[in-house]
């Protein structure tokens, strides 16, 4: 028997040879990225294993090993510590906000996107320009109004100033002003409102925008601290943050810390998880327009 030989065209040698620094380059751009998401992982699993480790003295790097783990860090956080009543106070301050934020920023950005009155584009920008003021900036005299009106050391004092938004209202008009005018047309010969067009036109076309957008505000307020700080002098009104901050002030070890440090990424990854589905979708479709 004779074995066959199967010559190769040059055209589809060339073609070969062009294909091998196409896959190398790929390889060598999986490597890179690989790399890059190991590092950026590392944090995170390091405040993992070190949470996990016995009350003793940390040894480096042998404490990031995964061996010799115990959960007396947690235990002792969750039962000796008020965690669990900044975690509600933080779950409260979060949603609370989210929930107010993207329905007065869809309000905001419908009348901004699809309204018609003097001074609209005035008053547009004029709010969006408060993005270039620093909150640290107005932080003295919106703590001073507060305090007049008795808001300092409660929870309507912890989220009334953080519900206007520039960033969401902006994000909304620019997404609304993108829907088609026809629908709003057809809707006003039916003889619909503004706000049923707003209720059955414009929030339901909005789900990607405010799932996206609603995970950033509650990125925002969940891990927000010098706010919280000021505003709540009781320990039963402080958020994590602040919470956790002053367990080093305490004579609390550092793997109880960094174990409620971590109760606290775990909502952080819930909401994400909740939100993932529309969030590619809803950054793909909220890019700046003319």
């Amino acid at each position: 028997m004779t074995q066959a030989t199967v010559e190769l065209s040059p055209s589809r040698r060339r073609s070969y040879r062009a294909l091998e620094p196409t896959r190398r380059g790929n390889v060598l751009r999986w490597a890179g990225l690989s790399i890059l998401a190991a590092l950026c992982f590392f944090p995170f699993y390091a405040l993992v294993m070190l949470s996990l480790k016995p009350e003793r003295a940390l040894d480096f790097p042998a404490s990031l090993i995964p061996w010799d783990l115990s959960t007396a860090a947690y235990e002792r956080i969750l039962a000796g510590q008020n965690i669990l009543v900044w975690l509600g106070n933080t779950l409260l301050y979060s949603l609370v906000s989210v929930v107010a934020v993207l329905f007065l920023a869809s309000l905001a950005g419908y009348a901004f996107a699809k309204k018609r009155f003097p001074g609209r584009d005035v008053i547009f920008w004029s709010f969006l320009a408060m993005i270039m003021v620093p909150f640290q900036v107005t932080l003295i005299p919106t703590f001073i109004v507060l305090a007049r009106m008795g808001g300092v050391d409660t929870y309507w004092g912890l989220i009334l100033p953080t519900l206007a938004n520039a960033q969401a209202v902006f994000l909304m008009r620019q997404f609304i002003g993108g829907l088609p005018d026809e629908l709003f047309e057809a809707a006003k010969l039916d003889g619909a409102g503004d706000l049923r067009v707003f209720f059955t036109i414009v929030l339901p076309l909005c789900k990607p925008v405010l799932a996206t957008l609603g995970l950033f505000v509650f990125l925002w307020h969940w891990n927000d601290f010098l706010w919280p700080l000021i505003v709540t002098q009781s320990s039963d009104l402080w958020t994590l943050t602040v919470g956790i901050s002053s367990l080093q002030q305490k004579n609390v070890t550092l793997s109880s810390v960094l174990a409620g440090s971590v109760i606290a990424l775990v909502p952080i990854f819930l909401a994400y998880l909740m939100a993932q589905r529309y969030v590619e979708e809803g950054v793909t479709s909220t890019g700046i327009k003319g």
